[in-house]
C-alpha cells in the first residue's frame, strides 16, 4: 500500500517528466532536420554570435521600473475572485492575460519586488478561482470572464451562458506559470493538479495540433479550429509538450514556413491563405521574446528570434523610425491592433482582427523594447529603452507604447504590457524564467 500510495503522490512528476521527453524527442527531431543549416526543405544560414545580454543584478533604475510594473497589478487586482482586469479599471481578463499576472507575480516575487506572503496568499487564491470556473462544454476556460463574478463573457463583457469558445493559444500559455510552479514552488503542487484535473486540455488536442473553439453559425455548438500560426503555435504548444501532451505538429516549424525578405533579413513567415484557413499570420515580436525568456528558445526559435528583432533594428536604420512592434491594445477605436514585421503579404503591415488597416495606430511598443532589452545587449536596445523608458505612469503602471505617426503616447495601460516588462526583467537577473537546476 505504501508503495502503491507513493505512485500516486508522485504521479504529477512521473507524467511532467515524461512530458519532459517528449519534449527532447521533439527538440531532437527539429535538431536533426536543422544539420546543414536545413529546416525541411528551406536551408539558411545559423547566425553566430547573437549579442545575448548576461545575467545580472538590476540597476536601480531597472528595479523602479519593475515597482512601476507592479502598480498595475495592485490597482487591477480583484480581491475576492484573485484575478486581475486585462485592462487598466475594466473587469475582465482572458487565459493569456491571467498568465501575464500569473508571470508578472511569479517574477516580481523573484525580483523581490514584492513579499513571499505576498505572493503566496495571491497565487493560491488564484489557483483557486481557475479550479472552479465555469468552462465552455465543462471541458475548458472560456476566452473570457468577468473578473469580479467569474462569469463566461464575451469580449464586450456581456454575460454568455455556454461561453464563446476557448482559446488553444491562451491556454497554452498559462500554462507556462503552472509548470513553473511544479518545479520552482511545488508547495503548490496539489492546487495545480486542481486546476488541471478541472480542465479537460485534452479536448483542444487532435492529432498532434491545437484546435481553439468557437459557436457553430449553424447552430450555435461549439465547432473546433485549428489555432495557431509560426511563431505563437510553437511557443504555445511547449508548456503542453512538458506536461505529456502530444503537440508534435504544432511544436515543429516545417510544414507551413515559408522565408520572407525584410530588408535583407529572411523572416519566418506562415504560408497559410488568411482567406483559406481564416486566422492571419501575423509576426511580431511577443511570442518570440515570450519563448526566449521563459523557455529559453531553442535552436530553431533562437534564431527565428534574432531574425525578428534584426528586421526591425534594420528599419530604424533604413528610416529613422524607431521600431519595435508588436500587438498592442490602443486608446482609440479598434482597441486593439497587430503591429507586424510582415502579415497578410505585406511587411510592416498594421491591421485589426478583422484584416482592416490601421496604419494610422502602428506604435513603438513597450512590451516589445522590454523584451528585445532583455534579451540582446547592442546600441539598439539601448535606445530602444532610451525611447520606451519613459512611457508610464508611477501611479498606473506601463503604456502600452507610443504611436509612429504623431509622437503621441499611447495611453492603453494592460496586464500583458505589465507582465512582460515585469518578465524581462527578471530575465536580466535571472536568465529564462523555466529552467530547472543549473542554467
Amino acid at each position: 500500500m505504501a508503495f502503491k500510495q507513493g505512485l500516486l503522490t508522485a504521479r504529477h512528476h512521473i507524467v511532467f517528466i515524461l512530458g519532459l521527453a517528449t519534449a527532447l524527442a521533439i527538440a531532437f527531431s527539429i535538431e536533426t532536420r536543422q544539420q546543414g543549416h536545413v529546416l525541411g526543405n528551406i536551408t539558411f544560414e545559423q547566425e553566430e554570435n547573437i549579442p545575448f545580454k548576461d545575467n545580472r543584478v538590476l540597476t536601480t533604475q531597472e528595479f523602479e521600473w519593475a515597482n512601476i510594473a507592479w502598480q498595475y497589478f495592485e490597482n487591477n487586482y480583484q480581491e475576492n475572485t484573485g484575478l486581475v482586469n486585462s485592462v487598466d479599471g475594466y473587469p475582465s481578463t482572458t487565459m493569456w492575460d491571467t498568465a501575464s499576472y500569473l508571470m508578472g507575480l511569479i517574477a516580481a516575487e523573484k525580483l523581490n519586488v514584492i513579499s513571499t506572503d505576498v505572493f503566496k496568499m495571491r497565487m493560491e487564491k488564484a489557483l483557486t478561482t481557475l479550479a472552479r470556473l465555469p468552462l465552455v462544454d465543462n471541458k475548458l476556460p472560456n476566452k473570457a470572464y468577468n473578473t469580479q463574478t467569474l462569469e463566461m463573457v464575451d469580449y464586450a463583457n456581456n454575460p454568455m451562458e455556454n461561453g464563446i469558445g476557448w482559446s488553444a493559444i491562451d491556454i497554452g500559455r498559462i500554462l507556462v506559470p503552472m509548470n513553473i510552479l511544479i518545479w520552482q514552488y511545488p508547495e503548490y503542487n496539489k492546487q495545480v493538479n486542481d486546476v488541471l484535473n478541472h480542465w479537460n486540455v485534452n479536448a483542444m488536442l487532435v492529432d498532434g495540433y491545437m484546435f481553439g473553439a468557437r459557436p457553430s453559425s449553424k447552430d450555435g455548438t461549439m465547432e473546433r479550429v485549428q489555432e495557431g500560426r509560426i511563431g505563437y503555435e510553437e511557443y504555445a504548444s511547449k508548456s503542453l509538450a512538458l506536461m505529456g501532451r502530444d503537440v508534435f505538429n504544432s511544436m515543429k516549424y516545417i510544414d507551413f514556413l515559408e522565408l520572407i525578405d525584410v530588408y535583407g533579413i529572411d523572416i519566418p513567415t506562415d504560408k497559410r491563405d488568411p482567406a483559406e484557413f481564416h486566422a492571419h499570420n501575423y509576426v511580431v515580436s511577443e511570442s518570440y521574446i515570450l519563448d526566449s525568456i521563459e523557455f529559453g528558445a531553442d535552436s530553431v526559435s533562437k534564431i527565428f528570434a534574432h531574425r525578428v528583432y534584426l528586421a526591425q533594428e534594420r528599419r530604424y536604420d533604413e528610416t529613422g523610425i524607431v521600431t519595435a512592434v508588436s500587438e498592442d491594445n490602443v486608446d482609440e477605436a479598434p482597441y486593439f491592433v497587430y503591429n507586424t514585421v510582415f502579415s497578410d503579404g505585406k511587411k510592416w503591415n498594421a491591421i485589426s482582427d478583422d484584416g482592416k488597416d490601421q496604419s494610422h495606430l502602428k506604435t513603438l511598443s513597450t512590451k516589445a523594447a522590454f523584451g528585445w532589452y532583455a534579451l540582446y545587449e547592442s546600441d539598439y536596445t539601448d535606445l530602444l529603452m532610451e525611447e520606451a523608458g519613459e512611457l508610464y505612469s508611477s501611479k498606473k503602471g506601463w503604456y502600452s507604447g507610443r504611436y509612429e505617426l504623431d509622437g503621441r503616447t499611447n495611453k492603453a495601460i494592460t496586464a500583458n504590457t505589465n507582465g512582460i516588462v515585469l518578465e524581462s526583467l527578471a530575465y536580466i537577473e535571472n536568465g529564462p524564467l523555466l529552467t530547472i537546476g543549473e542554467q
